[in-house]
């Protein structure tokens, strides 16, 4: 996880087609520029940054069973709920499952969960529209160093 750049998914553990689901690992950083502001002396991570998490991983998820053909835009966070805090070092266990795509849109529910326990979820809505000029590469770059896509797709 390199908070500062947005990258929240360190690896993708399993992608099950058959139930449209996708888990992923991420740990947070001992030190990051972002824990300067957030809180001097206790450091956390943003609300917003775990909801990035549980979004990236919804769009990995999506790009995933739809074999990257489109891109998946966050337009919409519904129900989100944030249980505990999260601090330097917590390993983070991110799940997704698609609960509907059709008609340009794709609907996911998300967790958070540290140890176990659940930190946070969310209903996140995309919006799913052709790749802009040149991203799709980079997002298959990204994808291949997070074990989403083998190096031969």
């Amino acid at each position: 996880m390199r908070l500062e750049y947005f990258e929240m998914i360190d690896r993708v553990t399993s992608l099950d087609r058959e139930t449209k689901r996708i888990e992923a690992s991420s740990t947070v950083p001992q030190e990051s520029p972002v824990f300067e502001g957030h809180f001097p002396g206790h450091p956390l991570v943003p609300g917003v940054l775990l909801t990035e998490t549980m979004a990236q991983a919804s769009g990995y998820l999506v790009l995933g069973l739809m074999g990257f053909t489109h891109m998946p835009f966050l337009m919409a966070v519904d129900k989100a709920r944030f249980r505990t805090f999260v601090g330097p070092g917590t390993v983070l266990t991110v799940q997704a499952q698609l609960e509907h795509e059709g008609s340009g849109y794709a609907v996911t529910k998300a967790k958070i969960l540290a140890e176990g326990k659940p930190i946070c979820d969310a209903e996140l809505r995309f919006r799913i529209m052709p790749f802009p000029e040149g991203m799709d590469g980079q997002m298959r770059a990204q994808a291949r160093r997070i074990g989403l896509l083998e190096e031969t797709v």
